[in-house]
């Protein structure tokens, strides 16, 4: 079933964490304006994980970044968390997203002159949390990494720094936690047990997760896919419906994520 095809106050509209309406970004380049968001409309509830794919260019990094309050739309209407964005400046955004977001991308984004207990410590620090190492501590134990604590990035295989860079996303509980091909960089063992830890964590915390990745089998584990095309969502189905649609022929089953441990 796609979008369109959904009644309105399905759950996930009625008690929205993330709540895109018709939804444009338009950048200029030196050929003329570029289209990355034609009109996205799309409704996350509490608690949800929803996998987005698509090919490389349609738009689903950019979507989350508007998400994230680090894109501004040139159109349309983007809520999160109870924000409407397009009301906030710059240093409202920054404390949006300390409060409310966490982010994993598929480069780790970790300080490098900073130990893995201090880039965990980061979002408590901006926070003003008194017990900030403390926590992070506790956050690098919750991934397995509390041997590794006083380690450098460069001193950590691709992997821990993947986990480090999972603890600090996940140390402030934020509501919503974004993933942007968060095993992009790491072959196919160590990708399992990110993905077992990302999903772990968000379920034990209830976090919101948006999961974009190119690998279908792996958006399969969320509740819901969503798929871009051209800066559009073509289609938006549950796992339920996804399993349907395989039964009847109508889709072909995906082979499943090996996880860690199964």
């Amino acid at each position: 079933m796609s979008r369109s095809d959904r009644p309105a106050a399905s759950a996930a509209s009625t008690s929205a964490l993330v709540d895109l309406d018709e939804v444009h970004l338009t950048l200029d380049s030196g050929a003329g304006p570029v289209n990355i968001l034609r009109g996205v409309s799309l409704r996350v509830g509490a608690g949800e994980r929803v996998g987005v794919v698509g090919p490389s260019g349609s738009g689903k990094s950019t979507m989350m970044m508007v998400m994230a309050g680090l894109e501004r739309p040139s159109g349309g209407a983007v809520r999160v968390a109870g924000h409407d964005l397009g009301r906030l400046d710059e240093d409202g955004l920054a404390r949006f997203r300390r409060d409310h977001v966490g982010i994993v991308f598929q480069a780790f984004h970790l300080v490098p002159t900073m130990t893995a207990l201090e880039n965990v410590a980061i979002p408590l620090e901006f926070a003003g949390v008194r017990d900030a190492f403390d926590r992070a501590r506790q956050g690098l134990e919750a991934v397995g990494l509390g041997h590794r604590v006083t380690h450098y990035p460069g001193q950590l295989s691709g992997g821990e720094q993947q986990r480090v860079a999972l603890a600090r996303a996940f140390v402030a509980e934020p509501k919503l936690l974004l993933a942007d091909e968060p095993t992009g960089n790491l072959d196919i063992d160590t990708g399992a047990t990110i993905v077992k830890l990302l999903f772990d964590l968000a379920e034990r915390r209830g976090t919101t997760l948006v999961l974009i990745t190119h690998d279908p089998a792996l958006a399969a584990r969320c509740d819901r896919t969503v798929r871009l095309v051209d800066g559009r969502i073509v289609d938006d189905r549950t796992a339920a419906e996804d399993g349907a649609a395989a039964q009847d022929g109508l889709a072909a089953p995906a082979g499943r994520v090996r996880v860690a441990g199964e």
